[in-house]
This record gives C-alpha cells, structure tokens and sequence, in this order.
C-alpha cells in the first residue's frame, strides 16, 4: 500500500487535490481542467481514493469526488520540525537584518 508521501510525489494528485479544495467536482469536469483522458484520471483518482484522500459519491449518472483531509495529518505531522525549523531560521534572519539596519545607522 503506497503512502502518502508516495501518492502526493506525482504532480498530477496535487493538482486534482489543489482543485478538490476548492469544491467537489465530477471526474468529467476533473478531466477537462487536467487535461487528461478520463482513463488517466480515474486511473489518478483511484490511487487518491485508495489512499483515503478523496471519497467518491454517485450522484445520478456522475461520480463526484471530494477531498478528504483526514490522511495529511501524518504529513502535516512530518512536517512540523521542520516548519519550526525555518522558522527558527527566519527569526534568526530577521535579527540579523535588524543589526546590520542599526549599524547603519551610525
């Protein structure tokens, strides 16, 4: 089973997550913003879906598909030492620039 680190690496799932933030959308309508032939879609949507990232609703003749947050919380918990980190960096820039502006001012 991949994980999602292995299913948000292909640029294309980003893409489809990016516009499933926006709204739910039907895989026609997914395939025309893409690009895509449908068949690539799905094929895309289902490595989504199996990851538990997107669900699926039948809604008469279409499937509709919408985001489902809940599996970014293991990346957003990887990621967390290291937004601290730049931020950490960031202060430390920061504070560095702010000396130098004194120093100028003399």
């Amino acid at each position: 089973m991949s994980t999602v680190f292995d299913v948000l690496a292909e640029p294309a799932r980003r893409r489809i997550l990016d516009l499933l933030r926006e709204r739910p959308r039907p895989v026609g309508e997914l395939t025309e913003r893409l690009g895509f032939s449908q068949p690539g879609t799905s094929k895309h949507l289902r490595v989504l879906r199996d990851a538990g990232l997107v669900r699926v609703r039948k809604q008469a003749q279409r499937r509709v598909y919408e985001l489902d947050p809940a599996p970014l919380a293991e990346l957003d918990a990887w990621l967390a030492p290291y937004r601290q980190l730049w931020s950490d960096a960031h202060d430390l820039l920061g504070h560095h620039l702010d000396q130098m502006e004194e120093l100028d001012d003399r």
